[in-house]
């Protein structure tokens, strides 16, 4: 058995960056980008109103000062002309400040009558004016890599970029096993379960940026098992579920060998999720997952999802655990790392009394992932312990 920190390194070294791909900017939301891009226009791209009232001089701002009103500026419709002494315009937020003018008086501080115009209260130091470039300047770069938000879109259109390089989706096929599984919807018999772990794993790995293929679920026979390893020779990853233990109908890791697999390892010191394989199918990396529900999310979560960051270029440092004071005593811990279950309780966070690995009510009514090391002593009530946020 190897340790969590090990089996991560050795999981790490089995996957690389995916090739880069150039996307449409309205579909690369949620993608990865591969490449540094450069703003190609300022932004604003010329000096705008902040507000809206008249466009004046500066250095003829003052109460009680009055001016002519000689035009008007709107967003997208500018002022032609120059602004001279004694002279208004008549701006709106977004529109581009005349020639001539340096300061925009609020309309809230002004009196209108005609193409008269009065300060009447005190206009203070504000310009009310967005300088060209404010925000960014032409050749500006959005460094790579970078994890797309919607914040992040919006720059990219700002800075008029209409095609962005991003990393592919990595392609990750799921296959579980086991005579005892059915589908969602459908009747299973006296002696089966309904498919969960597909399901959740899908969820989860979608989520941080791959491609997920459900493969239909591979019974325990080799030959189905075959069948279900060769319609995942395509993706980049293949994550089994279940049937990699050493019992009598654990085939996976047998067929796995006689396809060609060079086993990384096998057997974690973790819980839940000890029976844990990996390695390498030609080009495809492979993990085999455990079968008890919780496990395999967990592992997930743990184990695959950094994967999938080294896969996209992310950074695939160690996540950094937070911390938080304990609700409740904890008794000190086994020689195995354990992930326990645990919710908030207003600023504490309190571990669930049952983990018991095949409970998923309990993983969905969790919170975080509390970390236990291995042989950590006990911990008494108010105490910080580290978790992993779910």
């Amino acid at each position: 058995m190897i340790s969590v920190t090990e089996a991560r390194a050795a999981l790490l070294d089995l996957v690389s960056p995916v090739e880069l791909e150039v996307v449409p900017l309205a579909q690369a939301a949620g993608r990865v980008l591969a490449a540094p891009v450069s703003a190609r226009r300022d932004q604003p791209p010329f000096d705008a109103s902040a507000m809206d009232g008249y466009a004046v001089n500066a250095a003829e701002v003052e109460l009680h000062a009055m001016f002519k009103v000689i035009g008007e500026a709107a967003a997208g419709h500018g002022f032609q002309g120059r602004v001279g002494a004694g002279q208004a315009v008549r701006i709106f937020t977004g529109a581009p400040v005349p020639e001539g003018a340096s300061f925009v008086v609020i309309q809230e501080d002004v009196s209108r009558k005609g193409d008269l115009i009065t300060i009447t209260y005190a206009p203070g130091d504000n310009a009310n004016i967005r300088d060209r470039g404010r925000d960014f300047r032409s050749g500006q770069t959005v460094e790579a890599p970078r994890l797309l938000r919607a914040p992040d879109i919006a720059l990219l259109a700002a800075m008029n970029i209409a095609e962005v390089p991003v990393r592919r989706r990595p392609v990750v096929a799921l296959m579980s096993t086991g005579d005892e599984l059915v589908m969602p919807g459908a009747t299973p018999g006296p002696d089966q379960i309904i498919v969960s772990n597909t399901f959740g794993l899908k969820a989860m790995l979608e989520a941080h940026g791959a491609e997920v293929r459900m493969l239909p679920i591979a019974r325990d026979t080799e030959a189905s098992l075959r069948m279900a390893f060769a319609l995942a020779e395509d993706a980049d990853l293949l994550v089994t579920i279940g049937g990699a233990s050493v019992g009598d109908h654990d085939l996976v890791a047998g067929v796995a060998q006689s396809l060609g697999l060079e086993r990384a390892f096998y057997k974690v010191a973790m819980r839940p999720g000890k029976p844990l394989m990996a390695g390498r199918l030609g080009d495809q990396a492979m993990v085999g997952l455990p079968g008890n529900p919780v496990s395999a999310m967990v592992c997930g979560r743990v184990f695959v999802v950094p994967m999938l960051h080294a896969m996209l270029g992310l950074p695939t440092e160690a996540e950094v655990p937070k911390q938080a004071p304990l609700a409740a005593a904890l008794p000190a811990n086994g020689p195995r790392q354990h992930y326990m279950r645990a919710c908030w309780d207003q600023e504490y966070l309190r571990a669930f009394d049952s983990q018991d690995s095949a409970l998923l009510s309990v993983l969905a009514s969790a919170d975080v992932l509390l970390l236990r090391p291995p042989h950590a002593p006990a911990t008494e009530a108010g105490e910080m312990i580290d978790y992993l946020p779910l």
